[in-house]
């Protein structure tokens, strides 16, 4: 769904009129799942783009309130919830505003930190919390889910994928679960969702596909964007065994796989270079 900023305004009028005088306008990048505007100074209005996401508001509302404060870092915190109109047909939020500069090379230190914070997020008391399935894309569930794609992408990219390690990897990844309690994962840590200031990680951010289950897939960051000392450092940092950290790794490998191929439409970030990620991942 194409949202503006014309649109946003009227939502705030009719329902938000005591902030409908300020300043509105588009951020960069707009997000991919959802849209975002920066409202003021010190708000944020975050819409979903398509009814496949509409069902994480609503979510995120319920429980990031609660997670926070047993965080040892910032996350979103939502002020208010918009209902659908005739013209926007879901729920949408009001946060307020994070400040942050612009993303730079993930350093060691920034690897722990980051370690540290999902170690904390696990640590919280899951009881309650929603189980993984297709308000989240599976994040948290068995990989297997996504068996399918990967053997597609694979022929789909036969020539310039090595199928034979790939399956390799993927079979290994996937004969292995979760055999401990379900715990909190964010469900996308991505390049995007990381926030730093003076080169410090400081928020984390986007928990549409938060959920309880396997940590394995907040993992594949140490393929995708981290290189080989900075993935060790989270890894130093989350003392998981190896079964969960190869999952991670084939977490990343789908991804990177199925946006290589064309399968799975994506933001900019991911689209950037998603065979270089596949290497990294075959490589280790």
């Amino acid at each position: 769904m194409i949202i503006t900023v014309e649109l946003v305004r009227a939502l705030l009028r009719a329902q938000f009129p005591q902030w409908s005088g300020l300043n509105l306008r588009a951020t960069e990048p707009p997000g991919w799942d959802n849209c975002t505007l920066r409202l003021g100074d010190d708000l944020l209005v975050r819409l979903p783009t398509d009814a496949a996401y509409a069902h994480q508001v609503d979510k995120e509302q319920q429980w990031l309130p609660r997670l926070a404060r047993h965080l040892p870092l910032t996350i979103p915190s939502p002020v208010a919830m918009g209902r659908p109109t005739s013209e926007y047909p879901w729920n949408w939020s009001i946060y307020r505003w994070i400040e942050a500069d612009p993303s730079s090379l993930p350093t060691s230190a920034f690897a722990r930190e980051l370690g540290e914070f999902l170690q904390a997020l696990q640590r919280i008391d899951a009881t309650g919390g929603p189980g993984p399935g297709r308000h989240n894309f599976h994040r948290g569930g068995d990989l297997a889910v996504y068996d399918e794609e990967v053997r597609r992408a694979l022929v789909i990219l036969e020539g310039r994928v090595e199928a034979r390690e790939a399956m390799r990897l993927w079979r290994s990844a996937t004969a292995t679960n979760w055999d401990h309690p379900a715990v909190w994962i964010h469900g996308d840590i991505s390049r995007s969702n990381l926030l730093t200031r003076s080169h410090r990680l400081t928020a984390v951010i986007d928990f549409g596909n938060l959920a309880v289950g396997d940590p394995a897939c907040d993992l594949a960051i140490g393929w995708s964007w981290f290189d080989r000392e900075t993935c060790e450092a989270l890894r130093t940092a989350l003392p998981l065994d190896d079964a969960t950290w190869l999952r991670g790794r084939a977490w990343s490998l789908w991804k990177a796989l199925v946006v290589a191929a064309g399968i799975s439409p994506t933001n900019a970030i991911e689209h950037a270079d998603p065979m270089r990620v596949v290497q990294r991942c075959l490589a280790d």
